[in-house]
This record gives C-alpha cells, structure tokens and sequence, in this order.
C-alpha cells in the first residue's frame, strides 16, 4: 500500500474520532474476540488502536476500552462487561483495517443511539474519548464504551451470585389440640375464660398446632358472627339416665388459623347470657360437655389432647375414660384448667347423675361425691384428667392450702403431682397502644412519656375531671366484688384523695360497692368518677391515660389487667397473691429496679402504703417512674413463652410420636 493510502486512512481515522468525541453516543458493543475477564485492569498507552472484531448479535454486551496513560477501569463481571489489554500493531495494514473498523462502528453506533444505558453513559464516554485523542500522537487511539440491547437468549451463560434462603424454623412437633369451654372472645365473653380460650389457641397455632376450639352457639353471639358461620352437621344424642335424646347442631367458623365449631340447641343455649343460675346451668354442661365430644366423633377429628376449662367443661375427663372410652376421640389425652377454683358446679348428687348419665361408680368420696348428698362437677374433672393446670405458678401451690382451697386442698395436694402453674398472657394485637385506634394519641415505648399526656387530658375531659396534668390519676378496672380486694379500697379513698390524686373506677358488681364509688364521685366532684358499667372503649382509655392501675385482690389466679396496664404504661399496684406476684416485681428505689408496687398482707394500712410510695415516686423522682413506665412497655406480656410451655406439656402426654 503506498504512503499516500496510508495517510489518507489516518485522516479519516482522526476526522471519525473528533466526530465521536463531539457527539456520538457511544452504547454499541463491539465484540472482541475470546477474553480473560478482569475486574481491573491498567491500560498502557500504544501507539496504534488495537484489533476489533465483528460484532457478533447473539453474544452478551461487553465493554471495550483502550486508551493511553487512562486509569485503572472497574468492569462488572461476567454478563456486563469484560475488558481486554490492548495490543499494539506497528505494520501498516493493521492501520489500515482500524480505519475501516471505526466506519463501521461509527455506522452500528448511531443504529442503537436510543437505548436508555447508552445515554446515561454518553457523557462519560465522550470525556475518555476526548482525554485520550489529545494524548495521541502517531495515531489517534478509539476510546469507544459500546453496547448492544442484550437479549435473553437459552444459551446465554449468566453468572450470579447465590441468594441464600432463609432455613425454615424448627416449630418441634405438630399435635391436634381441641379446646373445651363455655366461652371465647370475640363470640361471647364475661371473664378472664373468655380471653384465654381466644388468644392462646391462636398463639398455639403459631407453634405448628392444629387447633380447634368448641364452645355453644348462644343466641348472645354478635349476628355478624352468625352469618358467617357454616352448617357442618347435626344428630342426636342419647344424653340422660333414662336414654332421652337432643339434638346436636355443628356450626363452624374459622379464623387466624383456628377452628371455631358451635354446638347448636336452642332448648339449652337460647337464653340472652351464657350464665344464668345453677339449676339451669347445671343440665346445660352436662348436656355441652357431652356433644362436644360426640361432635368431634361426628366429624371424624381425633385430637391428641382435649384441653377442658373450668367446672363447665370439667366431665370431659370422666366422659373419655367412660362412655367414649372405645370410640376414636377416648384415645385422646385430657388437660382440665382451672381459671377459678371459687366456682366447681356443685349440685345435688341425683341431678348431676341423671343429665349426666355417668356410671355408678365415679360417684364417690374420691371422685364426684361431696358432702356426702352432692356432686363436684370441678372434683370429677381433677380425679379423671391426665394433667391439671392453673393460670399462675402462685396460684397452683396456694389452691392447695386451707385458705384458697375452697374446699378441695386435700384432694388437690392428692393429685399435686399433676398440677402445673404457667402463667396467662394478653393478646398483643388487641392490647397495644401503638395502634390502639380508641386512644386519643397512639404511643410506644419511645414515645409513651410525651403522648401519654395527651391521653391523660382526654381521658380527664371525657369523664369529668379537673384538666391538670400535675395530678396523679389512678385507675380500677374491676368485676366490683369482694374477691377484688374493693372493700380494701372503700377503706383507704377517703385517705387518698387530696388535691394531687385523682380516682376512675370502671364496672359493675355487688350493689354496695356501686353505690359507695357513686357516694365517693358526688364527695369528691371533679377528682373522682365512678363508671358504673363496663365499656370496652373506656376501659381502653383508662388503661392509656391514667397513671397507675389497683388490683388488690383476695385472691387471684392470674390477672389481666396489671398485664394490660403494663403494656399501656401504667403503673400496677398490686397485692402479692397469685398471677400478681408471678408478675409484678415490687419496685426497689435504691437499685431503681421493679415494675410495680406491691403489699402482702390483705390489710387496709398496707395498701393505703403501697398507694403513698407510687405517690411519692411519682411526684419527687419523675425521673425513675418514667424509667418504670419505659421498662413495663418493654416488659414481654405476650403469649409466646407461656403457648410454648402449653405444647412442651401436650408433647410430653402424648409420646407416641
């Protein structure tokens, strides 16, 4: 080739690179041939551009860079962009042919200028481009950053880096629970039963169980409930001594991953409440306890254990080692707990035997029979059971003592060695103030000293009380009856309230203690107000506004309020009985530590002191109750330790597995 040829094509390599540096937008990729991929590579200058190849169209995008004395350049790896050293060519040809490479990729260039990556990376192509043409000085060396649209491709190769999944968490092993009682919130509920037999199958269901909870279909359940539920069945059943038969309806309703199945009968079940006097209620769980098995028969659902509660649900235990003791569910292992030894279903010995249609022989001294002329729905369930439960540890050893006995501590100490203590807890979804939509202002632990004043201001307005956020406010949430250690708080108001305390009481009870807080609010207008009903709207607001909570029991088998009042940052001040002890730690002012303040003994003067030291707390060392109030929100109330405790029992009835 003659020197003119060879400069001619140096000419028009200059003049193409000049006209990429202005303005080309450089994304084409020109495809070089096979390459070792380097993350960073250092490029040398040279004095002639390296050779390119064609462009190969079923190949991923690569990035080509060569350009004198440029920086060390950052490649991704694999699928985006690989780089090449370039190689020096001194031989004329070799000049020649780059003139004719860069026609061709200046062409292939303006072909893919729309895409979207060529034009985020144009600016930055261009300065290299423009940097390493000045430093050229025998040939002008390309510096092109080129891509072509990458196509999916089934041969393309893609390198990726593993995502590692999460493992799954061991739940241990699956049993089948079902759970027997006389009630269950939302569907219908009077008590600490109610809110137990509704969050701890659903915390049990979080643990890998199979749970289905079984309670009667009363007409006081909410319509919205009703409609929602689905006919499963119906028979009838052989219930008294005598072979008179009832029909047994199944409704179910299912939600949160457990199982709702209602025993239909309207001759049983049509009353407004679900308690109404022991003559009636008597044939009533007789006849419950009873179809609630057959039900589980009827539709073809053996559980591993039934887990019964209190004396409404206390002859299932008898009933699976008696009359269902050769069908499917008698293989079932049974679990009785008792939310309230107070209340056992005793009766007259020749009523219970007939509704019931037991046999003879668990009517016994050890067994049914008490006092000789009645019978102990609550006493036959302990006798039969294979483990017996309480709701607190405390509450488990002092049931078997002549003070909280009832009458039954020498056949419990008995059978002490199946009694188990695990303690209640609250629903956190329901019980939580940081998305509790009834609270003036939502709040947690970081927050809960700013917005808990606000909380307290509507709470004041709400109920008549003087507005002053200076004023200490103390709460009683309450069944207003001698078990709450209300005669105790008749005694110790008049002490209490200056003009520093103010006092809401909320619920409805025996008739004299209603009118003593009735006397109390027109007494002390503007500082006290007596809530003579129960209003689950107020009942939240009181939890969130006031500054300490009373729950002096008699006794107590565990206790929600002081577990709700924790979780909204209110102060418990509570007697050491039962769950209260279990739960509240007596706060110590040297080492800053507990979460409440507690008295032993059932005494007036003791929790008129207990009331006296919050106060004090309260209004000369802020500072260490705000810190109380921080560490009860963060205080664990939940289900979870107390649900896991439950299947480690189920687990170990049945190891059969």
């Amino acid at each position: 080739m003659s020197k003119k040829t060879v400069q001619k094509s140096k000419k028009r390599t200059t003049r193409t690179n000049k006209k990429r540096t202005s303005g080309v937008k450089a994304n084409t990729v020109v495809e070089p041939t096979p390459i070792t991929s380097e993350k960073t590579t250092d490029v040398k200058p040279v004095e002639v551009p390296k050779k390119t190849a064609t462009v190969q169209p079923k190949e991923t995008s690569e990035k080509v860079v060569a350009a004198e004395s440029a920086p060390a350049v950052k490649t991704a790896p694999a699928k985006k962009a690989t780089t090449k050293k370039a190689t020096a060519a001194k031989s004329t040809t070799a000049t020649s042919k780059k003139a004719a490479t860069a026609k061709s990729e200046t062409t292939t260039t303006k072909k893919t200028a729309s895409t979207k990556k060529a034009t985020t990376k144009k600016t930055t192509t261009a300065k290299s481009t423009t940097a390493t043409s000045k430093k050229t000085t025998t040939a002008k060396p390309k510096s092109v950053k080129s891509e072509t649209p990458v196509e999916a491709k089934p041969t393309e190769v893609i390198q990726e880096v593993p995502v590692e999944k999460p493992q799954p968490i061991d739940l241990g092993p699956r049993r089948s629970v079902a759970f027997i009682g006389s009630e269950c919130y939302p569907f219908v509920k009077t008590g600490g039963l109610g809110d137990v037999m509704s969050a701890l199958p659903k915390s049990l269901a979080k643990l890998n169980m199979d749970v289905k909870v079984i309670i009667p279909r009363y007409k006081c359940i909410p319509q919205k409930f009703q409609e929602k539920m689905e006919y499963k069945g119906s028979f009838y059943m052989d219930l008294c001594a005598d072979g008179k038969q009832y029909y047994v309806g199944i409704m179910e309703y299912q939600e949160d991953g457990v199982v709702y199945d209602f025993i239909d009968n309207d001759e049983f079940f049509s009353w407004g409440n679900p308690y109404t006097n022991l003559i009636d209620d008597i044939p009533k769980f007789c006849y419950f306890s009873k179809a609630a098995l057959a039900a589980l028969n009827y539709l073809n659902w053996t559980p591993d254990i039934v887990h019964c509660h209190d004396w409404q649900a206390a002859l299932v235990p008898l009933y699976l080692r008696t009359i269902f003791k050769d069908t499917n569910v008698g293989r079932a292992g049974s679990v009785l707990t008792i939310h309230n030894l107070r209340f056992q279903g005793i009766y007259d010995r020749k009523t219970i035997q007939y509704w019931s249609d037991l046999p003879d022989y668990v009517f016994n001294k050890d067994c049914m029979t008490q006092n000789w002329l009645d019978a102990n729905m609550l006493k036959g369930g302990i006798t039969y059971c294979n483990k017996l439960t309480t709701v607190s540890n405390t509450y488990a050893g002092e049931i078997q003592t002549e003070e909280y006995g009832e009458g039954l501590e020498e056949h419990l100490r008995y059978h002490s060695s199946k009694i188990l203590g695990i303690v209640n807890g609250i629903d956190t979804d329901i019980w939580n103030p940081a998305t509790d939509k009834l609270l003036a202002a939502q709040y947690d632990s970081q927050s809960v000293i700013k917005n808990k004043k606000a909380n307290k201001k509507a709470l004041q307005e709400s109920l008549g009380l003087e507005v002053d956020d200076h004023k200490i406010v103390i709460g009683l949430i309450s069944r207003l009856t001698n078990q709450k250690g209300l005669d105790l708080v008749n005694d110790v108001i008049p002490s209490i309230m200056d003009e520093h305390t103010q006092v809401v009481v909320l619920g409805t009870g025996d008739a004299m203690y209603e009118d003593a807080f009735r006397y109390y609010e027109n007494k002390y207008k503007g500082n006290f107000c007596a809530y003579i009903a129960y209003n689950e709207n107020v009942a939240h607001n009181i939890y969130a506004g006031c500054d300490a909570l009373l729950v002096p029991s008699r006794f107590e088998p565990c206790g929600l309020t002081q577990l709700i009042s924790m979780r909204y940052g209110s102060i418990p001040i509570v007697r050491e009985t039962g769950g209260l002890k279990d739960t509240v730690q007596p706060y110590n002012l040297f080492d800053n530590t507990g979460n409440g303040f507690t008295f032993d003994r059932y005494e007036s003067g003791l929790l008129y002191d207990a009331i006296n030291r919050a106060k004090t707390l309260y209004f000369e060392n802020r500072k260490y109750w705000d810190e109380m109030v921080v560490r009860d929100m963060n205080k664990d109330v939940s289900w979870q330790q107390s649900a896991k405790q439950y299947k480690d029992m189920y687990v170990e009835l049945t190891p059969k597995y």
